[in-house]
C-alpha cells in the first residue's frame, strides 16, 4: 500500500514558489569535544548509524499521472547520505556575522524535490574552536512540535553516543506510474471524497491555487471578523524576493521567569512583550509613526496533537492571532495587555483551525518550530503581519559526537509579503532568537535583533 502525503502536507508542495521556499531548520553551535574530534567525518558516520530513525529523510516525493490523487513517499533507491550532509567553512574572523551570512544564503535555496528533502552542512571555522550545524527540511515532511527529525536522531543526552540497532535497510522498490494510478483509483474507491479534494488541490499555477482557495474560507474568515480587525500594513508586509538575510538574539530563560513571577501571565506571554517592545523601537528607528492605537498583528502556532499522536509524523496546528500593543509605551501594560489577550483566546477557544488554514493558505507548524506558509494573492498580509513561533526545549545540555551544543537557533519560513519570520527556542537555560528575514526588505535585521535583547531588559528592570 502506498504511504500518500496528507493533504495539509503536500500543500506546501502546491504552494512553494522561489521566494517562498517551504523548508524549516535550526543552527546548532557547539564546543569542541574533549578527546577525539567532532569532524564531517563523524558526522556522516552518525547520521548514517541512526538514519532508520527517520525512515522518511530516506524517502522521495513521486507524483501522481495527472494528479488523481496525492503524491506519495518512496524509497530513493539511490539514497546517498554523503550527498544530503555537506561541508562549509566561515572566513576568518568565523563570528556571528560570518555565521548569520552562510545560513541566509543556504535558506535561500530550495531543496532538490528529486532526493529526499533534506539537507545538513558541517561548519568549521567557528571562532574559539567551535563547530556549528545548519539543517534544512522541508515542511511536507515533519511538523517538529512533535516528531522526530534529524537533529533529534544527531543529539544524545550524555557525551557518550548512544548505541543504534544496526540496519539493514533495502529500498523498496519504486511504483511505476501505472501503479500509482491504480492506486489511486483503489483510494477512490475506497475514499471518493478525500480523492476528490486531491484532485482538486493538484494545482500547479498561483492562479488556480488563489481560486481554490478562495472558495474555502468562510470559517476562517468568520473568525477574523469577530476576533479582530484585519491586519494594517507595516514595513513587514512587501514584495519578497528569493534571498534570506538571517539574525539572532540571545536572553536568558531565568529573566522571562523572574517577569512573569512578578506580573503574571506566562513565558509566553513575557516572550510576545519583548518582541512587541522590540517591534515599537524598530518601528520608531525607521521613522514610522506609532501611536498608542497602533498595533503589529502575529500569528502564534499551537500545537494541537493529542497525547496519543505524539511522535507522529505530520503536520497539526491550530494558531493564535495576537495583537501586539506596539504603541503602548510601557512595557509592564504591554505585557498585561497581551496576557489578557491570551488568557481569552485560550477561554474561548479562539485559534485558527489547522485544517482551516491550509485549505487557506498552506499554512501549518514548524519543524522545530516554524509556522511557516503563506496566504495565496496576498491574503496573509491582510489577516497578519508577522509569525512569532516558541518552541520549548530540553533543559539540560545535548551533545553530537560527544560535542556539547551550547546554544540553538531556528529557522522560520517565510509566509508571502512576509518581510520576517520570528522563532525562538529555549535550551539548556537560555532562550535563542532565529530570525528569517528578506534579505532586501530588512536591511537592518541586526538592529532589530539586538532591541529584542533590550526590550528583555527593559522588562526585567521592572523586577529589581
Amino acid at each position: 500500500m502506498t504511504d500518500r502525503l496528507a493533504p495539509m502536507d503536500v500543500s506546501f508542495l502546491y504552494l512553494e514558489e522561489p521566494t517562498t521556499p517551504m523548508h524549516v531548520g535550526g543552527v546548532a553551535v557547539f564546543r569542541p569535544p574533549v578527546g577525539e574530534p567532532f569532524d564531517y567525518d563523524k558526522l556522516v558516520s552518525i547520521i548514517e548509524a541512526r538514519i532508520s530513525l527517520v525512515p522518511r529523510y530516506r524517502q522521495k516525493i513521486k507524483w501522481v499521472p495527472g494528479h488523481l490523487a496525492s503524491p506519495v513517499w518512496v524509497d530513493d533507491n539511490t539514497f546517498d547520505v554523503g550527498f544530503h550532509i555537506r561541508r562549509s567553512a566561515l572566513p576568518k574572523p568565523g563570528g556571528d556575522d560570518q555565521l548569520r551570512e552562510l545560513v541566509g544564503r543556504l535558506m535561500s535555496r530550495r531543496l532538490d524535490r528529486t532526493r529526499p528533502l533534506w539537507e545538513m552542512y558541517f561548519v568549521e571555522g567557528l571562532s574559539d574552536g567551535r563547530l556549528a550545524v545548519i539543517t534544512k527540511s522541508h515542511h511536507a515532511m515533519v511538523d517538529g512540535i512533535s516528531s522526530v527529525d534529524i537533529s533529534q536522531v544527531l543529539l544524545d543526552v550524555t557525551p557518550e553516543p548512544r548505541e543504534v540497532p544496526a540496519d539493514d535497510w533495502e529500498p523498496d522498490p519504486e511504483p511505476s506510474p501505472i501503479e500509482l494510478v491504480v492506486e489511486a483509483i483503489s483510494d477512490f474507491i475506497r475514499q471518493p471524497t478525500e480523492v476528490i479534494d486531491a484532485i482538486r488541490s493538484g494545482v500547479n499555477d498561483a492562479a488556480a491555487t488563489g481560486l481554490k482557495l478562495a472558495t474555502q474560507v468562510s470559517g476562517l474568515v468568520a473568525y477574523v471578523r469577530t476576533a479582530a480587525r484585519p491586519a494594517s500594513g507595516t514595513p513587514l508586509n512587501v514584495d519578497i524576493g528569493e534571498q534570506r538575510r538571517f539574525g539572532m538574539a540571545r536572553t536568558e530563560l531565568d529573566d522571562y521567569k523572574r517577569v512573569r513571577k512578578m506580573h503574571g501571565g506566562t513565558v509566553n506571554d513575557v516572550v510576545l512583550a519583548t518582541v512587541s517592545g522590540a517591534l515599537r523601537n524598530w518601528l520608531m528607528t525607521r521613522g514610522e509613526p506609532v501611536n498608542g492605537s497602533t498595533v503589529i498583528r502575529a500569528m502564534v502556532p499551537v500545537s494541537v496533537r493529542a497525547p496519543a499522536e505524539q511522535g507522529a509524523l505530520g503536520n497539526k496546528v491550530s494558531s493564535y492571532l495576537v495583537d501586539l500593543p506596539v504603541g503602548e509605551e510601557d512595557a509592564v501594560e504591554r505585557l498585561r495587555q497581551i496576557s489578557a489577550k491570551m488568557k481569552t483566546h485560550k477561554e474561548a477557544g479562539q485559534s485558527v483551525g489547522a485544517d482551516a488554514l491550509v485549505r487557506l493558505s498552506g499554512f501549518a507548524p514548524p519543524t522545530l518550530h516554524s509556522m511557516g506558509a503563506r496566504a495565496a494573492s496576498g491574503l496573509s498580509k491582510r489577516l497578519f503581519n508577522v509569525v512569532v513561533t516558541n518552541v520549548p526545549g530540553p533543559q539540560f545540555p545535548l551533545y553530537a559526537g560527544g560535542a556539547p551544543m551550547i546554544e540553538v537557533f531556528p529557522v522560520v519560513p517565510l509566509a508571502k509579503n512576509q518581510a520576517v519570520s520570528i522563532g525562538l527556542t529555549s535550551y539548556n537555560g537560555g532562550v535563542y532568537y532565529g530570525l528569517n528575514a528578506d534579505r532586501d526588505a530588512m536591511t537592518d535585521l541586526d538592529a532589530l535583533c539586538q532591541l529584542i535583547e533590550e526590550s528583555l531588559a527593559e522588562l526585567v528592570e521592572t523586577v529589581s
